[in-house]
Formats: structure tokens, C-alpha cells, sequence
């Protein structure tokens, strides 16, 4: 059941289980798999078979699996599933770094890291937040539909901002970022949200890139090239600055 608690001494009770699909898929998955019987049933076979594979895939692109979070302060987990292709020194989104007016946190213009997670059509699109806390900003910001995999595609892609603050004044800002395949960003959340780490806050269909800005002083526990998996993998440890090495192989 959603919310059991589990730990590393062995409680709890784990069983393998479908993933569930998530709502988004019903339109998609509706109109081809329609489309697919109307072409069986005018034993059109070529285009029945394709049109019955093509719903399978929408079914497993919304796929929604639960995922186990780790409960400690001091972790950020991944918001998303996918591969990290970048880290880097960069300022926060400018969106966020300017006091609107409606008195919600606002992050400083310093250089922070930024760790971006790629996420190809085959991983799981649902995101996830970071940290617990109240959701103070969500900011849609129109653009284009390049390559999500390049750095450029921060600043000049469609994209949606989300901006956590904790209890203690802590913020988390996230960025949902379209790509050449995704044409739609979708939140599940609004301002005035309080979220729990590792809750579902939104998804971006068909292929995309998710940026997350760590706080300063706080290094990624993850590596370049490492696949991480949304609401599980503990992506930093808040206040823990230190180089940490891999190997490819």
C-alpha cells in the first residue's frame, strides 16, 4: 500500500507487482487502441498489428511504478529517472532569483551546481520532488524543442520551474524541460502545496530533461553517466561538499 514503511533491517512486506499506468495515458492509449480494433476488424492486418504494438508503448511510456524513498533531512533525492549528462557551476533560473512580489522564497543569483537528468522515451516520465515542503512557485516559461540533451536547452527549451521550500527555509527549485520528441509539461501541483519527498509532482510526455539546482555547499552523490531512478536514488546529501569518483566499465 502507498505510504508502508520499510527500512534496512528488514520490515516490511516487498512483492513484485505491474506498474500501474498512470491517467495521462487514457486519451493516447484510447484513440490507438480503437484505431488498432477498427483495423482488425477490417482485417487490415498490416496497420492492425502496428496500431495494437503502438498502444502497448503509450501504456509503457505512462507507466507508474512505486518507488521507495529514503526518509532522512538531509537527502535530495532524484526528481527523475533517466541518465546524468551534466554537472555543472551555473546561477539559478533568473525566474527565481527575483522577489515577485508574493512573498515566496526567492534563491540567490550565486552559482550553484546543477545536475541534469536525461530522460529517453524508454524511462518513467512521472517526476517526483526532491525534498518535502510547501511548493512556492511553479513557473511555465514558453519556448522551443531542441535536443533536451544539450546545455542550451536550459535556457532556450520549453520548460516549468518548481520551486520547494522546507520548513526550516531550505529551497529545492527543479526544471521540467521539453524536448525534441515532448510538446507538454504536466504539473501536479500548484503553489500552496505541501509535498512529501519523493511525491508525484508532475510528468513531461515523449522524452525530456529534468535540472536540478543543489543547494550551496552541497556536491551530488551521483556521478556523470549514472542512471538514476526518481523518489529513490539519493541524489545529495545536504551540507556534504566532497569529490567522489567512478569508473565506467
Amino acid at each position: 500500500m502507498p505510504g508502508d514503511i520499510l527500512d534496512n533491517k528488514g520490515r516490511g512486506e516487498v512483492s513484485w507487482s505491474w506498474p500501474a499506468i498512470h491517467r495521462e495515458a487514457r486519451l493516447f492509449a484510447a484513440i490507438s487502441g480503437a484505431a488498432c480494433i477498427i483495423a482488425a476488424l477490417l482485417a487490415w492486418e498490416t496497420l492492425a498489428w502496428p496500431l495494437g504494438l503502438l498502444t502497448i508503448c503509450i501504456a509503457a511510456f505512462f507507466r507508474d511504478p512505486r518507488r521507495t524513498t529514503p526518509r532522512d533531512e538531509r537527502f535530495i533525492v532524484a526528481p527523475a529517472d533517466g541518465l546524468v549528462t551534466l554537472i555543472q557551476q551555473v546561477p539559478p533560473p533568473r525566474e527565481l532569483s527575483f522577489d515577485d512580489g508574493s512573498g515566496a522564497a526567492v534563491l540567490s543569483s550565486d552559482p550553484v551546481t546543477r545536475v541534469s537528468i536525461f530522460m529517453s522515451v524508454f524511462d518513467v516520465h512521472i517526476n517526483r520532488a526532491p525534498i518535502g515542503g510547501a511548493v512556492r512557485k511553479v513557473i511555465y516559461i514558453p519556448g522551443k524543442f531542441v535536443n533536451a540533451d544539450l546545455d542550451k536547452a536550459s535556457e532556450d527549451n520549453e520548460r516549468q520551474h518548481i520551486l520547494i521550500e522546507r520548513s526550516d527555509g531550505l529551497a529545492i527549485c527543479f526544471t521540467q524541460i521539453a524536448g525534441l520528441v515532448a510538446r507538454r509539461i504536466v504539473p501536479f501541483v500548484k503553489p500552496g502545496d505541501i509535498v512529501a519527498a519523493g511525491q508525484r509532482v508532475g510528468l513531461i510526455r515523449f522524452g525530456s530533461r529534468v535540472d536540478v539546482y543543489l543547494p550551496k555547499g552541497t556536491a551530488p552523490r551521483v556521478l556523470m553517466g549514472q542512471k538514476v531512478v526518481a523518489g529513490e536514488t539519493v541524489l545529495a546529501q545536504i551540507g556534504l561538499d566532497e569529490t567522489i569518483e567512478g569508473v565506467a566499465q
